[in-house]
């Protein structure tokens, strides 16, 4: 029992650690005033900064591309294969090109979704806590290796192999360029597809240890097709990860302008609207029909990035509203 000489000798504690009155001056509460609102109009300027940024990306490519497109045919631009810009007379065919960027891309994203998808339920559902932790990390570290490192890579170490131990003629080509975009598109579909699995919660597991289950058909029955929307984001983030890579696909793919026949033929070059803006950017005349055409690609890639950054966001929301619900 507290004896009241030992509630007296407690001593007693101010609430805070500095004496402020409750009741606030006028010149304080304006002061208070002021500061809430400009604060939150600097974080929707910083906010919007970034929205303003890619509209002036937009807006300065397009019209960049507007002399191309009023001069020049748009159906024969996307739809024939002859590329030869120097030529007399030019020829502006970017369809071998746009099939180069999507045939790299989906073949790597053949080699990197069944990998990134067992990666992540690897992480998520086997190993423990501390493993996961440790190993989460490491992946994440190869998205910050720089792409022409990885360029390195695929010209010094991966194109002699194919030639000395696979027989091709060049070893820079549609194979070397997928294993490498592969790679670099690990680290994010590992990452988005490893954080949407461990979301879907572990009442849905152990309601299905519940009914039976075994771990084998809890994952792949239960746990994974609850977490689809997440793991679909993740592959399109893959995908425009790869589509948009430049340095890479510049020194692995060959830059030959063409379109594999047979279509499966791995092993011959291709070239992608990527490495055709960097690889011919820094010698065109300004203002020439070549230039212009470089911006018209320019226009093409950044709709299709732009229609899988929607995509994603699509299913990102999905996923993380499930995740809510749960």
């Amino acid at each position: 029992m507290i004896t009241n000489s030992a509630i007296q000798n407690q001593q007693v504690r101010p609430a805070a650690d500095k004496n402020q009155s409750l009741v606030l001056t006028p010149l304080q509460d304006l002061g208070g005033f002021l500061f809430h609102h400009l604060g939150r109009l600097l974080l929707f300027l910083i906010t919007c900064s970034s929205v303003l940024l890619v509209l002036l990306i937009f807006f300065f490519v397009i019209r960049q591309a507007i002399p191309f497109l009023t001069k020049f045919s748009l159906t024969e631009f996307l739809t024939t294969k002859s590329w030869y810009p120097e030529a007399a007379p030019a020829k502006f065919g970017a369809l071998s090109l746009i099939v180069g960027s999507l045939y790299v891309t989906i073949a790597a994203l053949v080699f990197a979704v069944p990998t990134g998808i067992l990666a992540a339920i690897f992480l998520s559902d086997i190993v423990s806590l501390k493993v996961r932790d440790f190993i989460k990390p490491v992946i994440e570290i190869l998205a910050a290796i720089p792409s022409v490192a990885y360029g390195f890579f695929a010209v010094l170490v991966l194109a002699p192999w194919m030639q000395n131990k696979l027989g091709f003629s060049t070893g820079t080509n549609a194979l070397n360029a997928s294993i490498i975009l592969s790679i670099m598109a690990l680290p994010t579909i590992i990452s988005v597809a490893e954080d949407s699995i461990s979301a879907v919660g572990r009442e849905l597991r152990e309601a299905s240890y519940g009914l039976g289950a075994t771990r084998f058909e809890t994952i792949f029955k239960v746990v994974t097709p609850a977490a689809h929307s997440g793991i679909i984001a993740a592959v399109v983030l893959g995908m425009m990860r790869a589509i948009g890579e430049t340095m890479v696909v510049w020194m692995a793919s060959g830059n030959a302008n063409q379109i594999p026949s047979p279509w499966w033929d791995l092993s011959q070059s291709v070239r992608t609207m990527t490495a055709t803006i960097a690889g011919d950017m820094g010698e065109t005349p300004k203002d020439s029909p070549h230039y212009w055409s470089l911006f018209a690609i320019g226009v093409v890639l950044l709709v299709m990035t732009f229609l899988l950054n929607i995509i994603s966001e699509y299913f990102l929301a999905s996923a993380k509203k499930k995740a809510g619900k749960s």
